[in-house]
């Protein structure tokens, strides 16, 4: 599933338009009549939910399919027009207009709710003469059918009584800032009301490409997104905002934005895993294979004060899929680990004091690293004299697919852009994977910035810095070089505890161990990662009580 930002779906829109003769108001009459079937499956399910409750439950797809079945169905008519005379729904819904689009469109769903029995009254934020072209045009339509209406600015405030629902068409994708006057006073009173409200395309008040929430904006429960997923739908707080998203088709076909633009953004669904980044979902191992088949990690990692990491990091390498793998650790701490972890192999590597790394490791890495096949730096590292210049030996004198993570990437901050200059000699891949606030530091930005334009942030560092870049979080972002990103719907909340970075880390060393590309590897072992966090948080009494470990036992 394609993402887009405003400006991609309005370059859609206008080539559909212009190139494909694609009348402007076919589009909105599209967008309008997905918006209303959208609110009449809210009704139904609403009805259906009520008649159970009264002790009256419905008969079953599968009991009125077998009956179908006998009483036989040719010749039968149905019909799902419907006359003004009938009062289809016990529904009243309210439909906030602004003067754009947006508002056009939900005039358009005014008039075919109003056709199937609902009961309707326009409200709009200003006077209707200064709609958009396209959108006067449904205005005077629903004039002419006798929608009920009113002018906010003439009403004064609106009590939405005897309302049943809302329907949120102020602001759409080209909106900027907070919204002001009339239409900050209608989100307002809409978010008051307490009755449900379906936003179309996007809630107003939300960012279309960041997800910013403004203040106000409209606290949706459902969101009926038009053509191709917005940015600001996929990236909290605007997600939560959003409420369920529907994503309805309005006849601008979603290849259209594949190799149209600079940068290409999907949402990362099992569809995409296969078809586009050809993974194999199902792992299927070799019949003739061995330990040799399936790749050798190096993970460079732990202290004698944080051990856990580098055991996680392990454990999770192992459990992906790989053949060996090899723990390169201080030698003061590998007494301390021998048998935790039996598959592992060990390999002290640092003889600094205190279970410590020193600059002189980095030979000892570099040697370790020659009958290897992926080289992961970071977990539990800690920081120690010259470790930039460590890191850059590491990196100059291996060509090993590279894996860099917690304090690799502090090390990498500090070294600044430069450390990526021999990124054009250097063969084999480098995979990064920051939280918000490494990736701040690595940014030379705040983290509430990172936060605020996570997808921006990851598609430019990873350009220009010529890695892969994976963005931990919710809603994880991995970034190509090439310009595309995947957005992680997999995960879970109770993820949120320390050491799952490390495990995530030993998932995608893994996954390159085993010959995925760079590109592949960060999505799918993304993918994984959030799924074995799903079924982790799904096993306990509650989520609260996952730790990191938890999940190497799903993977």
């Amino acid at each position: 599933m394609y993402v887009v930002t405003a400006e991609q779906m309005r370059e859609l829109d206008e080539h559909v338009i212009g190139s494909w003769g694609v009348p402007s108001v076919c589009l909105m009459e599209n967008a309008g009549k997905a918006l209303a079937e959208e609110v009449l499956h809210f009704c139904q399910n609403r009805q259906s939910k009520e008649q159970v409750t009264n002790g009256n439950p419905l008969i079953s797809d599968e009991a009125r399919v077998a009956f179908d079945r006998w009483k036989g169905t040719r010749g039968q008519i149905s019909n799902d027009a419907f006359s003004r005379g009938e009062k289809t729904f016990a529904e009243h819904w309210y439909i906030l207009v602004g003067k754009g689009n947006n508002g056009g469109d939900g005039l358009v769903a005014a008039r075919h709710l109003w056709e199937a029995g609902v009961g309707i009254t326009l409200v709009f934020a200003e006077c209707p003469k200064g709609l958009s072209e396209e959108a006067l045009l449904e205005y005077y339509t629903a004039e002419a059918m006798g929608i009920p209406s009113i002018l906010f600015t003439e009403q004064g405030d609106v009590t939405f009584t005897g309302g049943t629902g809302i329907i949120d068409a102020l602001l759409g994708t080209g909106s900027k800032g907070a919204p002001r006057h009339a239409y900050a006073s209608l989100i307002q009173a809409a978010n008051d009301s307490g009755l449900p409200i379906i936003s179309a395309d996007i809630p107003s008040g939300l960012h279309a490409d960041t997800g910013t929430l403004y203040e106000p904006h409209i606290r949706a429960e459902r969101t009926v997104c038009f053509a191709l997923l917005k940015r600001g739908l996929t990236q909290f707080p605007g997600a939560e905002a959003a409420g369920q998203i529907k994503v309805r088709s309005v006849g601008i076909p979603p290849q259209l934005a594949e190799g149209r633009f600079r940068e290409t953004v999907y949402l990362l669904t099992e569809d995409v895993l296969s078809e586009k980044l050809k993974v194999d979902l199902t792992q299927r191992r070799a019949e003739d294979g061995h330990k040799g088949t399936y790749g050798h990690v190096l993970l460079v990692a732990g202290t004698l004060a944080m051990s856990g990491a580098g055991l996680l990091s392990c454990r999770a390498a192992l459990r992906s899929g790989s053949g060996l793998v090899t723990w390169a650790l201080p030698s003061e701490l590998l007494p301390h680990v021998i048998g935790a972890v039996p598959e592992l192999m060990l390999a002290a590597a640092a003889e600094g004091m205190h279970g410590t790394w020193n600059r002189a490791s980095a030979q000892n890495i570099i040697k370790l690293a020659e009958n290897r096949d992926v080289i992961a730096i970071g977990p539990g590292l800690g920081r120690f004299e010259e470790d930039t210049d460590w890191l850059s030996q590491i990196y100059k004198e291996t060509d090993l697919p590279m894996v860099i993570d917690a304090d690799g990437l502090n090390m990498l901050a500090e070294a600044g852009s430069d450390f990526f200059k021999h990124i054009d000699s250097r063969k084999a891949p480098v995979i990064l994977t920051p939280h918000p606030g490494e990736m701040a530091r690595l940014a030379g930005v705040s983290t509430q910035e990172i936060q605020q334009n996570r997808i921006d942030h990851a598609l430019s560092y990873s350009a220009k810095s010529g890695v892969t870049l994976v963005l931990k979080g919710s809603r994880t972002v991995i970034a190509t070089p090439e310009g595309n990103a995947y957005i992680n719907m997999t995960g879970h909340a109770g993820m949120g505890t320390g050491g799952t970075g490390d495990v995530l880390t030993g998932v995608i060393a893994s996954l390159l161990a085993q010959g995925y590309s760079a590109e592949q590897a960060a999505a799918f072992g993304v993918y994984l990662h959030g799924k074995a966090g799903e079924t982790a948080a799904m096993m306990r009494t509650h989520p609260a009580g996952v730790m990191a470990g938890d999940l190497t036992e799903y993977l």
